[in-house]
Order: structure tokens, then C-alpha cells, then sequence
């Protein structure tokens, strides 16, 4: 049985892309889910587990990211903890962004 759901309420992806939304890339100044960083995420048994990727491997904001989604991720009902996986896998590209985040630097949309 899944310890999150006793604890409360299920918590959706779409509950952790929102307080993901937060993450603030610092060289941007867009979020990391606007910028199409994150490749996905979950509870199960109350760990959130999130896949995301750098704009390049070379990036050093690595660390940084993570503990800025592990702060946006931590307060969340039936989050007792927080995962996060960087891969490079598939690679990031600009067309995982979103209208928003090509607006918000200035790109014709």
C-alpha cells in the first residue's frame, strides 16, 4: 500500500510541476518547468522523485537545482521526502520549451 495515501491525498504530477514552477533557473531567469527541465515526476510511499537535466552536462548549476526543488518539493502534503535524478538522457533541447518560457527571453513565438 502506498504510505502517501495514507497520509492523505494523492499528490499529482501536475501538483509537483506547479510547485515546481518556482525553480528558478538563476542564468535565465526562467523556471525550470517552462524551460522543458523536467522530465518527470511522482510520490510513491511519500518520496517525490524528480527527473530533470542541466541546458548542457557542462552546467553548473547541478546542485544548485537540486536543492532549490528539494525547498519547492519538501512542503508538500505527504512528501516526506525528495529525489532528484539529473540525467542527460534524452539530451535538452530548445524545443522543449515552452511559448512562455521563448517569450519570456525575448524569442519570436
Amino acid at each position: 500500500m502506498d504510505v502517501a495515501a495514507l497520509l492523505g491525498r494523492p499528490v499529482a504530477e501536475d501538483d509537483l510541476l506547479d510547485r515546481l514552477h518556482s525553480v528558478i533557473d538563476p542564468e535565465l531567469g526562467v523556471n525550470i518547468v517552462d524551460l522543458g527541465l523536467v522530465y518527470g515526476a511522482e510520490v510513491i510511499d511519500g518520496v517525490a522523485r524528480v527527473r530533470v537535466t542541466t541546458t548542457t552536462p557542462a552546467c553548473p548549476l547541478g546542485s544548485y537545482m537540486t536543492g532549490e526543488i528539494r525547498r519547492a518539493l519538501f512542503d508538500v502534503d505527504t512528501v516526506l521526502d525528495v529525489q532528484v535524478e539529473v540525467t542527460y538522457e534524452p539530451r535538452w533541447s530548445v524545443d522543449r520549451m515552452t511559448d512562455t518560457a521563448k517569450a519570456q527571453l525575448g524569442w519570436p513565438v
